[in-house]
């Protein structure tokens, strides 16, 4: 067996506490080799149930491993992730890239250019439920479809952060539908967007063969549990994809031994930086109509 990538984890929040440190410390992939955030104290709490170093400063960190995953709002990703590669570190990226299209675009030219291994936490990508259905929708004629995720995330509560309450839903769950509707239906062509992200937006796609998609999107309504679903519907009937039952503790493992295997063989995965600024340039398209 490989020896565990060494992963620096950048970011304290809830996220980074109650995912990222977790599935980067089960292993055996994986070793958590240190926490960095700009708040000590807060990395010194996420570090501390994995007896694991808060390191004093982001150059810190770089010394002690050998890749770096982020859990941070896109602004900060994006300006800290072009330096890691710089460094010659590997990436493991959250969605999306960054804020907007040029810092996206920096993010994926820094990976590009210093030739380091990247890869995106596309949570349900990494669920065997997803790539079923990715599967078959493969085999699949389509006529239209449409989708949704909703919640009520924004309304309160530890991921009613700042910068998603500042963009919306569309920045925040706009990847994962955007994502799974080009690999589902088609790559999408065009994208436009009504609405307000803050509240409800609601996106219709032109797919390259023809086909017209719609996701409606919002962190900003009561439901009784999340609501996330695509309906593919053509000639022979439908085929549904329903995250809402999907036990996200089985896409940890995966996510994790798919990225050291690819840091290992210095092959990423299709859902690399690449990924990320083409859903990155899907995301400013609908946000300018």
């Amino acid at each position: 067996m490989s020896a565990p990538v060494r992963v620096g984890l950048i970011g304290a929040g809830p996220w980074a506490r109650t995912m990222h440190a977790r599935m980067l410390a089960a292993g055996p992939e994986t070793e958590l080799a240190a926490v960095w955030a700009r708040r000590p104290e807060a990395a010194a709490e996420v570090a501390a149930p994995y007896g694991v170093p808060a390191a004093g400063s982001f150059e810190e960190l770089l010394d002690t491993c050998e890749a770096v995953d982020f859990a941070v709002p896109p602004a900060v990703q994006a300006e800290l992730a072009p330096r890691a590669a710089k460094a010659g570190k590997a990436l493991l990226l959250e969605k999306p890239l960054g804020p907007d299209l040029a810092a996206a675009r920096a993010v994926a030219d820094a990976v590009a250019e210093h030739g380091v291994v990247s890869q995106l936490v596309l949570t349900k990508r990494y669920h065997p439920a997803t790539r079923t259905f990715l599967a078959r929708a493969a085999g699949f004629e389509v006529t239209g479809a449409r989708s949704c995720y909703l919640h009520g995330a924004f309304l309160g509560g530890e991921m009613a952060t700042a910068w998603r309450l500042e963009h919306g839903a569309l920045l925040d769950l706009g990847p994962h539908l955007l994502d799974l509707l080009d690999a589902a239906v088609g790559p999408i062509a065009t994208v436009r967007a009504t609405g307000d992200p803050r509240r409800w937006v609601e996106l219709t796609c032109e797919h390259e063969n023809g086909v017209v998609s719609q996701a409606s999107l919002s962190g900003s309504v009561r439901l009784p549990r999340a609501r996330n679903r695509i309906e593919l519907i053509g000639p022979g009937g439908e085929l549904v994809y329903n995250a809402e039952d999907l036990d996200h503790e089985e896409c940890w493992p995966v996510l994790r031994r798919e990225f050291a295997a690819a840091v290992r063989s210095g092959r990423p995965t299709e859902l690399d930086a690449r990924r990320g600024l083409r859903i990155q340039q899907l995301l400013e398209q609908a946000a300018a109509r």
